[in-house]
C-alpha cells in the first residue's frame, strides 16, 4: 500500500506569523499612506483644532486605497483566526481537565474570540462614514469582547492548578498579561482623550486619542501572536482522502499532548 500523500504541511509558527502580519502590515500601511498623501483630510477634526495623527477609523475606512488594503488584510486573516480559536478551545479544555468547575472558561474564551473576530470583520466592512451607528456598535462590541478574551485567557492558567506550564508557556502567559494591562490602560486613556476632545476641543488632544488607539490595536495583534509560543510544536497537515495514520494525533486539530498531564 503506497504511503499517504501529504498535500500541505505547514508549521503552526508560520501560520501564527502570517496571521499577525496581515493586520499589522495593513494597519501600518494605511497609517503611513494617510499621513504622507492625505494628511489634511485624515487629521481634520469637527472643531478644526490642531491634530497630528488620524484616528483608526479615518485612516482605514474613510479613504481609498486604505479602505481596500485594510479590508483585504482583515479578510485574509479571518479564517486562520477562527482556526486558532478552535485550537485554543481544545488547549484550554485540556488544561482545565482536572478542574471541572472551570471548564466553562474554555468555551467562554472561544466564543469571545469568535465574537471579536466577527465584529472586526463587521466594523471593517461597514465604515463609520457609511453607517456610523452600526460601525460604533460593532467597534464597542469588538473592544469589550477583545478585552474580556484577554482577561479570560490570562485567568485560565492560574486556576489550572495541576497543569505545569512549560518555559515557553510561561513566557507566553507573561507576555499576555503585559499586553492585557497595556490594552486596558490605553483603552481608558483613549476614552478619556476622546471625551475631552469632544467636550473642550483642545489642540493636540485628538492626537493623544489616536496614539492610544494605535497602542490598543498593536497590543491586540501581539496578544494573538502569542499563539506562536502556545502551539510552537504543532503542524498543519492536509493529506490525501485515503490517509489513515496515527500521525494525526499530534496534528493541528487533534492535539493530545495533554493526555498524560
Amino acid at each position: 500500500m503506497p504511503p499517504p500523500v501529504k498535500l500541505v504541511h505547514i508549521h503552526f509558527r508560520t501560520i501564527a506569523v502570517v496571521t499577525a502580519l496581515l493586520p499589522l502590515s495593513s494597519f501600518l500601511t494605511c497609517i503611513f499612506y494617510s499621513l504622507m498623501f492625505q494628511f489634511k483630510q485624515v487629521t481634520a477634526t469637527h472643531c478644526q483644532v490642531a491634530n497630528l495623527l488620524p484616528s483608526i477609523s479615518a485612516a482605514i475606512g474613510s479613504y481609498t486605497p486604505q479602505r481596500y488594503i485594510w479590508r483585504t488584510g482583515i479578510g485574509l486573516h479571518a479564517a486562520p483566526r477562527l482556526l486558532v480559536s478552535v485550537m485554543y478551545r481544545r488547549y484550554y479544555a485540556a488544561m482545565l481537565a482536572d478542574t471541572p468547575k472551570y471548564q466553562f472558561l474554555a468555551s467562554a474564551a472561544f466564543w469571545l474570540n469568535v465574537v471579536e473576530n466577527l465584529c472586526l470583520l463587521g466594523l471593517t466592512n461597514v465604515s463609520s462614514s457609511e453607517n456610523y451607528p452600526i460601525h460604533e456598535k460593532m467597534f464597542v462590541t469588538f473592544m469589550v469582547s477583545a478585552l474580556l478574551y484577554m482577561l479570560v485567557s490570562c485567568f485560565i492558567p492560574t486556576v489550572a492548578f495541576k497543569h505545569m506550564l512549560s518555559q515557553v508557556e510561561r513566557k507566553s502567559l507573561r507576555t499576555k498579561k503585559q499586553l492585557m494591562i497595556t490594552s486596558v490602560f490605553c483603552s481608558l486613556l483613549a476614552t478619556y482623550f476622546f471625551l475631552r476632545h469632544n467636550w473642550y476641543c483642545e489642540p493636540g488632544v485628538y492626537t493623544f486619542f489616536a496614539l492610544a488607539e494605535y497602542i490598543v490595536v498593536l497590543c491586540n495583534i501581539g496578544f494573538h501572536m502569542t499563539a506562536y509560543w502556545d502551539f510552537d510544536d504543532q503542524q498543519l497537515y492536509v493529506s490525501s482522502p485515503d490517509h489513515d495514520s496515527s500521525e494525526d494525533k499530534n496534528s493541528l486539530l487533534g492535539d493530545d499532548r495533554w493526555a498524560s498531564a
